[in-house]
């Protein structure tokens, strides 16, 4: 993922948070907020969930989600995506299919 479209300030992903327009299911919570430019993500995952290779994993494979559906993410909001302790157990596939879904969600 491009450094420009990443969310780097937490006062950005407070702002964003405080909004409280969200998704959710069992294994993520998506915030957004209207964006006037392009799309922006940023990605958390609590320290409960694991070690850190464990969170960064995670991490690396929604980016990689995100990536390669660009076309289908809806480009005028910002997000915010809180990863769920029950995210673990999903593989890969799994993980893309309920993450598109709720980000098709957020566009409807």
């Amino acid at each position: 993922m491009n450094k420009d479209k990443i969310i780097r300030k937490s006062k950005t992903y407070s702002q964003i948070i405080s909004e409280n327009h969200s998704v959710k299911n069992k294994y993520f919570s998506i915030y957004y907020i209207q964006s006037d430019d392009s799309p922006k993500y940023g990605i958390t995952i609590p320290k409960k969930i694991g070690k850190a290779y464990i969170r960064n994993k995670l991490k690396r494979q929604l980016k990689n989600i995100i990536i390669s559906n660009e076309n289908d993410i809806q480009n005028q909001f910002n997000y915010v995506i809180i990863i769920k302790e029950a995210a673990l157990l999903l593989s890969y596939n799994e993980m893309a299919k309920e993450l598109l879904t709720l980000l098709r969600k957020v566009s409807v």
